[in-house]
């Protein structure tokens, strides 16, 4: 093993050296205090002005981050944030944490991978150690990558500087696990690299899981969401089945989950949202027809999953044509436009696509949510509306699509005509009352 392995670990062990996290981001900004918070320097990257300027002003924008933890970490000059990707070259090691969003046409969408890739290579100094955490397709670290890397550097990966892949396990609104206590999954293409990113990433995550290869971490992060993506479109279609036979599927479920063996309970819902689940298919899709390898089973889990928020539409007008109404010219109010209940993230949320939907069919739409203000799907733009009795007085039909903890059930139970529920969010019977 070469000197310079020997001194940069040795390095690391002693806590002098320094971190650079590139995305502030849901992932970035809570890693990067993680580190902080073990007092080790590091510094923020981002092209926002507007993330940065926070960050240094001790503003905290995202709700995993604890307000403390930031202001302690800026505090005591761990933590900065810069716009200057210049000063990648102080950086012992840089994280990568920018999106990687679909293009138009379900594709995996590069550049922000590329432009990181592209910045670091011009500006990185040897014995760097790098890692990627945004999800992606198996191979992108060693396929995609380490060529633009070795280009725009002129180094040589193993021996000038390391290559790894970690993949980030957060869980947005999650108060059990967040980025210390979640175990970190890390495969490097050397095993010196491995050893650096394990020694790295220790300061900031408890429990370390090292893997052979990047593209078997990367596969890592795409099989856990995979699974999620087949059981939740298994359970919505079995919802849907059991709405036509008037089965409660909830209670089915509960039921169901009494087995202490071979049984785990995934429920249903009006889709799947967030950055990950509705998405990691098409990014394993993408690589799969490089071997000529046909995804059937996740395919089909996918188009359930896209069907979905369709479906809960005509449930929509269903329940309102029961009530003598039809879906153009009723006023329609939806509460909660987040993926998931109690947070800020309304990202891939099937509730847009439902708005959507039920707005071009000619339905007055208006939304409250105690955590996004403000709204915009393909067409259109709303502003979130006050919840009183009046607008649920008003509302010809009111539809649940986030159980936000904070929604007073019972109240909006008092106050509506038609209510229809995706999220099984008010127990008991009602004839007013209907369920996915």
């Amino acid at each position: 093993m070469s000197e310079l392995y020997h001194e940069i670990l040795t390095r690391i062990r002693n806590n002098q050296f320094l971190v650079g996290v590139v995305g502030l981001g849901y992932v970035g900004l809570p890693l990067a205090v993680s580190f902080s918070n073990k007092k080790v320097s590091t510094i923020g990257f981002d092209k926002s002005i507007e993330k940065c300027t926070k960050v240094n002003s001790k503003i905290n924008y995202i709700g995993d981050v604890n307000d403390e933890e930031l202001i302690k970490a800026v505090n005591g000059r761990y933590l900065e944030a810069t716009t200057d990707f210049c000063r990648l070259k102080d950086c012992d090691a840089i994280i990568i944490c920018v999106p990687t969003p679909l293009d138009k046409f379900r594709k995996p969408n590069m550049e922000f991978i590329e432009a990181a890739c592209i910045e670091i290579g011009q500006n990185m100094k040897v014995g760097t150690f790098i890692s990627l955490e945004s999800t992606t397709y198996p191979t992108t670290t060693e396929e995609f990558m380490l060529p633009i890397i070795e280009k725009e550097s002129g180094l040589i990966e193993g021996r000038d500087f390391w290559l790894a892949f970690s993949p980030e396990r957060v869980d947005p609104g999650n108060k059990q696990y967040g980025t210390r206590n979640t175990p970190k999954v890390i495969g490097a293409i050397s095993k010196e690299g491995l050893e650096i990113g394990k020694s790295i990433y220790e300061y900031a995550v408890d429990t370390i899981h090292t893997v052979s290869s990047p593209k078997v971490a990367e596969m890592v992060k795409i099989l856990e969401n995979t699974y999620r993506l087949i059981n939740i479109s298994l359970i919505n279609e079995l919802a849907l089945l059991c709405g036509k036979m008037e089965i409660n599927i909830w209670e089915v479920i509960d039921a169901a989950k009494t087995k202490p063996y071979g049984f785990q309970a995934f429920y249903p819902g009006p889709g799947i949202g967030g950055h990950c689940i509705p998405l990691d298919p098409f990014y394993l899709e993408h690589i799969a027809k490089k071997f000529n390898f046909d995804l059937s089973m996740i395919n089909t889990a996918g188009h359930i999953d896209m069907m979905m928020p369709h479906r809960m539409s005509i449930k929509i007008s269903t329940a309102l044509n029961k009530h003598k109404k039809s879906i153009n010219g009723s006023k329609i109010l939806f509460l909660g436009v987040a993926y998931k209940p109690n947070i800020d993230d309304e990202r891939e949320s099937p509730a847009l696509k439902i708005i959507e939907e039920v707005a071009n069919k000619g339905g007055i739409v208006n939304y409250h949510d105690p955590f996004i203000s403000k709204i915009k799907t393909n067409s259109y733009s709303f502003k979130s509306v006050e919840l009183s009795r009046e607008i649920l007085n008003s509302s010809d039909c009111v539809v649940i699509t986030t159980n936000h903890d904070a929604f007073n059930i019972d109240f909006i139970v008092d106050n509506s005509m038609l209510i229809v529920d995706l999220r099984n969010t008010v127990k008991g019977v009602y004839d007013k009352v209907y369920k996915l």
